[in-house]
């Protein structure tokens, strides 16, 4: 800034002197005239009479209603509602189905049918957030959950491409954002070197998702948040129904991986886990599956660290090859309520549910991942 500062300073000094200067020499002008004001022309019989005003020519290019148009003429409102569904079709082995034509998707809303007039495929980088939990609660330095939450933490950075945006959040009694989205690779090794002893033995689940999601529902492109967590939540400020609100409206796709599947059934066949501890861990995998299913991502729960690099390969497929599909809704009412979209594949000859074949002609089961509903907007007063 003060390389910036002399030069003005020394512009204002020299136009201050100009100013001087002219103000002592003053203008060159005669009697008659003078300086603000330009001379009147003289009158006299000579002079010729001012010509009177003439009328405005109306201009053809004036506003149009709605009821001038010539008929045939399309209209368009510019405050017509979009919606934007990506939807990925996975088979039972958790592959991308491609090459599926676009009459075949049928988009329901409040189950209503709605003419889908956008559809594209393509593969596009990701911006990812992978939120951990790491609390003292479960990842004690040295424990078995505190390997398994670094090798599924490690594990899926590496299935990243060099295009992809990550971001690090950690969280136990509140939630830290351990390096933002980057494509350098150092700084998430930076921010993984943080992850080693846990500080506090709460977890806020719901308060972590919610902040990180609302972070990032302005972000174009594809995009979603990892959950690698056991899914306990013990000191949220948000209730599970605000959280899972909140979680709709932000439109990012949660993938959920569970910890300690196996650890957990050991424990409960032996009858050290208590049917407390055992609802608990219960509700906290359907917590997490609602998660998943609501804001179209999918969840997991492996028993085998040996399942993990199917899964981000199975995460990866969902989010690089997606099907946009966009309509304009036939409920155009801007009332802020809540929408619920589902995506079907239909045979478009009889309206049946598409049948999907391998490649020895047998019929495989297949699931559609893509948010279930959408808030609509309000009407701006």
């Amino acid at each position: 800034m003060k390389a910036l500062r002399v030069p003005l300073a020394i512009s204002l000094c020299g136009l201050g002197l100009i100013v001087s200067l002219a103000a002592q020499q003053g203008p060159k002008s005669d009697s008659s005239t003078t300086v603000a004001r330009p001379r009147k022309p003289a009158t006299g019989a000579n002079t010729p009479a001012p010509e009177p005003d003439q009328p405005k020519i109306p201009s053809k290019f004036g506003k149009a209603k709605d009821s001038d148009l010539p008929e045939g003429v399309p209209t368009f409102r510019s405050d017509a509602i979009t919606v934007t569904v990506d939807a990925a079709v996975i088979d039972n082995k958790g592959h991308f189905i491609p090459n599926i034509p676009k009459n075949y998707f049928r988009v329901l809303e409040d189950g209503v049918p709605q003419q889908v007039t956008g559809f594209s495929l393509g593969e596009a980088p990701m911006t990812i957030a992978m939120v951990v939990e790491f609390s003292a609660q479960f990842q004690q330095y040295y424990s078995y959950p505190w390997f398994q939450t670094l090798q599924a933490a490690y594990g899926f950075i590496e299935t990243l491409k060099p295009e992809d945006y990550l971001a690090i959040v950690a969280y136990d009694l509140r939630t830290e954002m351990l390096s933002d989205f980057t494509t350098d690779r150092a700084q998430t090794a930076d921010a993984m070197q943080r992850l080693r002893i846990p500080g506090f033995s709460e977890s806020n689940l719901y308060d972590a998702l919610v902040d990180t999601a609302q972070r990032m529902q302005d972000i174009e492109g594809r995009k979603a948040i990892v959950l690698i967590a056991s899914g306990l939540d013990t000191f949220s400020k948000l209730t599970f129904d605000k959280a899972r609100r909140a979680l709709q409206d932000a439109g990012v796709p949660i993938y959920t991986v569970g910890l300690m599947q196996t650890q957990r059934e050991m424990a409960d066949a032996a009858g050290a886990l208590g049917p407390i501890a055992r609802l608990d861990f219960l509700q906290a995998d359907n917590q997490m599956r609602t998660f998943a299913n609501e804001s179209g991502g999918m969840s997991f729960f492996p028993r085998f660290d040996g399942e993990f690099p199917a899964i981000f390969q199975s995460i990866s497929q969902a989010l690089r090859n997606n099907y946009v599909l966009s309509y304009n809704p036939s409920n155009q009412a801007r009332d802020g309520k809540v929408r619920r979209i589902k995506v079907e594949l239909i045979n478009p000859e009889n309206h049946e549910p598409m049948r999907v074949n391998d490649d020895k002609g047998k019929a495989i089961k297949y699931k559609i991942v893509a948010k279930t509903g959408y808030t609509a907007p309000r009407e701006v007063e």
